[in-house]
């Protein structure tokens, strides 16, 4: 999909904020806040870009909408996704945050497609404002019929200036040693994992050695699904640098930047993490859409 095309999917609002058309089905932003350490409060340093798809008014989970789509079109629609909350960014977020968003690399084991993509996501950015630097490309280190592939399409978005990072570290595909080539700037820990590892002493030591091993190569730590309070102790114990999760903000519908609540929270005190923190003072929390879609969307 050219940037032409993937424009011609999108509608932009009277408050400019924009959405996608595909199949019948309306497409939207959603962004949900990751937080950092700053001594003993949490505050948001950046969001990752959620789809919430609709077919009229009734919500489709994201994963049903991304199964509808033919194996042909996955490339277009994932383009689309990403100028849609590229954009959005631009309308919504403070200058300041980061901004993740998602790559399937299995898509991308032609030079030639990952080079359209990443040239195409450029223009957006200078069309939008937003520097390279701010976006940070989510990729999983799934093993691919070219590992080759993968490192050259790693190299191409370093080269574009944006940051790298694994996602779903933990799960059943992860392979430290890839990891290891890949070099990204940041690692996500896979929410189940990290949710088995501190149920034990044993598997909350290896967390803690692992966020270390990370963090003495210069490679940040997010701590995904964080869905208890307690959890945000042992985090800050383990020595993650970022959260994200329902036990700090749900994903919130994009709504146009006013006056916002509080960016930072209490950690570690009785009752401390009750964030009312919305992606922007209008925004709108799909509480509805998040009982279906669940903890891990597009």
């Amino acid at each position: 999909m050219t940037r032409s095309v993937a424009l011609a999917h999108l509608v932009r609002q009277d408050d400019g904020l924009a959405e996608g058309v595909w199949a019948g089905h309306r497409l939207c932003s959603a962004f949900q806040p990751i937080y950092s350490f700053r001594g003993e409060k949490l505050e948001i340093t950046a969001y990752e870009g959620l789809l919430r798809a609709y077919r009229g008014d009734e919500p489709i989970p994201p994963m049903a909408f991304f199964a509808s789509i033919p194996d042909l079109d996955r490339l277009h629609v994932e383009t689309l996704t990403r100028t849609l909350h590229l954009l959005n960014a631009a309308v919504c977020l403070e200058e300041t945050a980061s901004v993740f968003v998602n790559f399937n690399p299995a898509v991308f084991t032609d030079r030639s497609v990952a080079d359209i993509a990443l040239r195409d996501m450029r223009l957006v950015l200078h069309e939008a404002g937003i520097d390279p630097t701010r976006v940070v490309c989510e990729v999983t280190e799934q093993k691919l019929a070219s590992a080759d592939a993968l490192l050259k399409f790693i190299e191409a978005l370093r080269l574009g200036g944006f940051r790298i990072a694994v996602d779903d570290y933990g799960a059943d595909d992860s392979d430290i040693a890839r990891v290891t080539e890949l070099k990204p700037d940041i690692v996500k820990f896979d929410a189940r994992w990290i949710s088995r590892l501190m149920e034990s002493s044993p598997g909350y030591s290896l967390l803690s050695t692992m966020v270390a091993s990370f963090e003495s190569r210069g490679i940040c730590t997010v701590f995904e699904g964080i869905e208890e309070a307690w959890q945000i102790d042992l985090a800050a114990r383990a020595g993650a640098s970022m959260l994200q999760g329902f036990a700090l903000a749900r994903p919130a519908l994009a709504a146009v930047r006013g006056e916002r609540a509080s960016h930072s929270l209490q950690y570690g005190q009785p009752g401390a993490v009750e964030p009312e923190v919305p992606v922007s003072h209008a925004a709108r929390v799909d509480r509805q859409a998040e009982r279906i879609f669940g903890k891990r969307n597009l």
